[in-house]
């Protein structure tokens, strides 16, 4: 037996297949991990099966072995070997890189070992009151009492006890059961356990909820498209609150209920808890979780018990799309249209595509959940390509919260400088005077978000990034929020050397400040990036506002979906042209999703909601459409911008990035790379499509540095056309054949622009 062996190196040099022997004393599968001896020294390195033949290669090689598996079972699935192989087509990365997105990181290298109990039971063929005797004295008391308690449990339970079970049922027992075992009357044993998240473990009782009409009709429509096993995507677009986690949860038990696997993603870690303990309770010990927050071992763990069979579902962010379940049934991606589903590092895979070619080979349904589509998907809906499933109301006939815009720019004129509007300060005091809860949104964390002098106009900015850099109150620190990179707030500019360094623009930070002026007494909660770093953070923070234990919820977006928290009634965005503005053709669709998702969490249960957003441009159809609860509007309105532009779905961007510390040769290389693409996709599209390639441009990045490093790049716009496919493989083949497959990070419709 031959097997055809990826070795864990990540370089393209070695990015193919090598065939070693199989000794006959080994078990060998596909998608094994081995240990073998590689290159002239033979030096011993990992690798992974991805292929068995019986065949002995041609060209009288000297074929070398296999030295031993790593693992008693194999860790990647056939499914995943296909899909790690459609990766490194379609994403233009090394086959080990796709691999080793799909196993726990720790796993290699050994770095991670399978967690052993120990436990301890009385000695078989033990005579129980003879050797109970033994541990008394002569008038009945005992030798050593804490011996005598720990002998006395172990005989009642009748079966080993795990030593640190002993030790909490008898506290300071750890002695006695060393001194048992070394007389011989305990015998040591040990089983493998699972490290488990606590996540979720506090949630509710299950109610047994009646579906709404709608929502029956939607999971009847989820389920019958996985009893025809065709592999159809369905895009479920419901209004928040209508329901959407219950249309999932009854279609995965479904799922269940016929011996099939089940994976939902959510797309922030700050949702998994919430999402978790909902699934917990429903399913008990049959949903594992993923996700970069756990601990290696929780994570190794989680990782095992899937690929094990001994979990049938699968919770968790991006990553959670490659657990390595062999049946699925069912994937369902909520929240479809963030942003975050888009990774941003080699390989440089959408989630959604993923989750799509996964389906497809087990004909499985995938389901899009969102409340604000992706004006890509929704485009799909309306025209044929995935199915549209909609929920056009909240459960039990509940009110869409009541929305007031606030033109900031009338607040001003009439003397308002304060973070909060005359309305906005109104409706807390109200909210918080009734018992109420509320969340404050604003995407800006830190305390102000640039610094600058007003003597000469400096700008404090990074030394290592292009962007200014956010005043921090702790410590009274400068931060990056790109590199990380932080110093002093120092007392003069250093470039005029006057004292009129002065904060500008509002983070999170100074909003909760401000507020506990306003309402002195006020218990609040923050929840952003610089209070969220810790594990946990984020359930424990949703615990104890879900108690009541905080009556204002201040957060970035983490705050704004997916969360239900029936006592809030009010919501206030701060500001709402925060993320309008930027240089990205998506902006005013990422500002409508965000409006509407932030707004969501009001109203939730019986007492009605209202929001208040605060904007400079209450005019942009972006904040008109969103305080009208009208997505349909909405596309429509931006469907015809995209048209009219040529932007995409219509149209495609690709991007070249280049990065390096020599910016001279970075920027020949960057014009040089622009002009050869030219060449490439002309030839590939021929005289009469060559009008097809509406734009290439070869130029400094909008953020010329990041992290120490410059960044050039060639921008193409392409129409979307049957031409499309043919150029993208043109370019790919070029950069093969040149080298500058880890020289150069190509990118199809990048998350963003920068």
């Amino acid at each position: 037996m031959f097997a055809q062996v990826i070795v864990d190196v990540a370089h393209s040099q070695v990015d193919r297949l090598f065939t070693y022997s199989v000794p006959q004393a080994l078990n060998v599968e596909l998608g094994q991990h081995v240990l073998l001896p590689f290159g002239r020294g033979n030096k011993e390195i990992e690798g992974f099966v991805v292929g068995l033949s019986s065949d002995a290669p041609e060209g009288g090689y000297v074929i070398k072995s296999i030295t031993r598996v790593i693992e008693p079972y194999p860790v990647f699935t056939k499914e995943q070997l296909e899909l790690a192989r459609w990766m490194q087509k379609s994403y233009h990365c090394l086959l080990v890189d796709a691999l080793r997105l799909m196993i726990p990181a720790q796993l290699r290298g050994g770095r991670i070992k399978e967690k052993t109990l120990r436990t301890v039971c009385l000695t078989e063929d033990l005579e129980l009151n003879e050797t109970r005797k033994l541990l008394l004295k002569r008038d009945g008391t005992a030798k050593a009492p804490r011996q005598l308690e720990v002998f006395d449990l172990l005989a009642r339970v009748g079966a080993p006890m795990a030593i640190k079970d002993i030790a909490e049922f008898l506290p300071g027992s750890q002695g006695a059961v060393d001194a048992l075992l070394k007389k011989g009357f305990l015998v040591e044993q040990g089983f493998v356990t699972f490290r488990r998240p606590d996540t979720g473990k506090t949630a509710p009782a299950a109610k047994d909820v009646a579906l709404t009409p709608a929502q029956q009709a939607a999971t009847d429509r989820i389920m019958d498209a996985m009893n025809a096993q065709k592999g159809q995507t369905l895009l479920l677009h419901g209004v928040t609150g209508s329901g959407k986690t219950e249309v999932y949860m009854r279609c995965i038990q479904a799922c269940m209920d016929n011996n099939m696997q089940a994976i939902l993603l959510v797309p922030e870690i700050a949702l998994t808890p919430q999402t978790m303990g909902l699934f917990r309770t429903r399913f008990g010990e049959s949903v594992a979780l993923l996700h970069s927050r756990l601990s290696a071992g929780e994570r190794f763990d989680e990782w095992r018990r899937i690929r094990l069979g001994a979990a049938k579902v699968a919770v968790g962010a991006r990553s959670a799309v490659f657990a390595p379940f062999s049946d699925i049934g069912l994937i369902v991606i909520d929240e479809e249209h963030e942003q975050s589903y888009q990774s941003e590092q080699t390989p440089r895979y959408h989630t959604l595509e993923v989750a799509r070619r996964r389906t497809a080979f087990f004909n499985a349904p995938l389901v899009l959940g969102s409340a604000t589509p992706s004006l890509q998907s929704y485009y799909r809906a309306k025209y044929g390509i995935y199915e549209l499933i909609e929920l056009p109301e909240r459960v039990q006939s509940r009110p869409m919260p009541d929305i007031d815009i606030v033109d900031m720019r009338d607040e001003f004129a009439q003397g308002n400088n304060s973070i909060f509007s005359a309305r906005l300060h109104q409706l807390l005091g109200e909210c918080l005077s009734m018992g109420k809860q509320a969340i404050l949104f604003l995407n800006r964390r830190g305390y102000s978000t640039f610094v600058s002098c007003r003597g000469c106009g400096f700008v404090f900015e990074c030394p290592n990034c292009d962007v200014s850099m956010t005043y921090h109150r702790a410590g009274e620190r400068l931060k990056c929020h790109y590199c990380g990179h932080n110093e002093a707030l120092p007392g003069r500019c250093p470039s005029c050397g006057r004292p009129y360094v002065k904060l500008f623009g509002v983070g999170t930070q100074q909003v909760e400040e401000q507020l506990i002026e306003l309402f002195p007494g006020t218990k609040t909660l923050r929840m952003d990036l610089d209070t969220t770093r810790t594990k946990d953070a984020h359930e424990r923070m949703f615990k104890s506002f879900a108690v009541g234990e905080a009556q204002v919820l201040i957060g970035t977006q983490m705050v704004a979906k997916g969360l239900d928290f029936p006592n809030v009634t009010l919501v206030g965005v701060v500001a709402a042209d925060s993320g309008l503005h930027i240089p990205d053709y998506r902006a005013g669709e990422r500002t409508f999703q965000l409006l509407m998702q932030v707004a969501g969490r009001a109203g939730r249960d019986t007492s009605p909601g209202r929001v208040v957003v605060q904007t400079y441009t209450p005019e942009h159809p972006s904040i008109v459409f969103a305080a009208q609860h009208d997505y349909k509007g909405y596309f429509l309105y931006e469907l015809m911008q995209r048209r009219a532009a040529l932007f995409p779905p219509f149209a495609l961007f690709l991007r070249a990035l280049l990065v390096g510390e020599d910016e001279e040769r970075l920027q020949r290389e960057c014009e040089e790379l622009g002009q050869a693409l030219e060449r490439v996709i002309k030839s590939a599209l021929g005289d009469e499509a060559v009008n097809e390639l509406m734009y290439l441009k070869a130029s400094f990045a909008p953020m010329q540095k990041k992290q120490g490093l410059f960044r050039y790049q060639v921008l193409v716009k392409l129409l979307r056309t049957g031409n499309t496919a043919r150029v993208l493989r043109a370019v790919y083949d070029y950069l093969d054949e040149n080298s500058a497959k880890q020289l150069i990070r190509l990118e199809i419709n990048p998350g963003d622009l920068f």
